[in-house]
């Protein structure tokens, strides 16, 4: 019970927070705007992201699809990484980095506590 209470606390935790994001990004909330043109992104990607980051929760939150969860994963830190290194290369503070880095942590203890139902069969090289 323990095991899946720490796979699934952080998933669902993980989920949450890119679902409000990706929606909010779809509806093109003004602070998130704000945020996108601050970083210096077109509008467009907006779409482009909020899309990929709810296709991504539905993929980590459904059984099954281990191959795909795995290209979530790699999606979500993909993301997550490129939030930071944003916020850094306009020189923002420091701080602005703390959120995508939680999340990254938070991202990391989901993929680690997968439970094996959720994992690849095999070694992947």
């Amino acid at each position: 019970m323990k095991s899946k209470l720490a796979y699934w606390i952080p998933t669902v935790l993980f989920g949450l927070m890119m679902t409000m994001s990706g929606l909010m990004t779809l509806t093109r909330q003004p602070p998130v705007v704000e945020g996108y043109t601050h970083l210096g992104y077109p509008l467009y990607f907006m779409t482009i992201l909020g899309v990929a980051k709810l296709l991504g929760v539905a993929t980590l939150l459904v059984p099954g699809l281990p191959r795909l969860k795995e290209w979530a994963y790699a999606g979500f830190l993909i993301n997550l990484v490129c939030a930071v290194a944003s916020h850094l290369a306009v020189g923002d503070p420091p701080g602005e980095s703390v959120m995508p880095l939680i999340l990254l942590a938070v991202l990391f203890v989901s993929w680690q506590r997968r439970p094996a139902s959720r994992r690849l069969a095999g070694p992947m090289f």
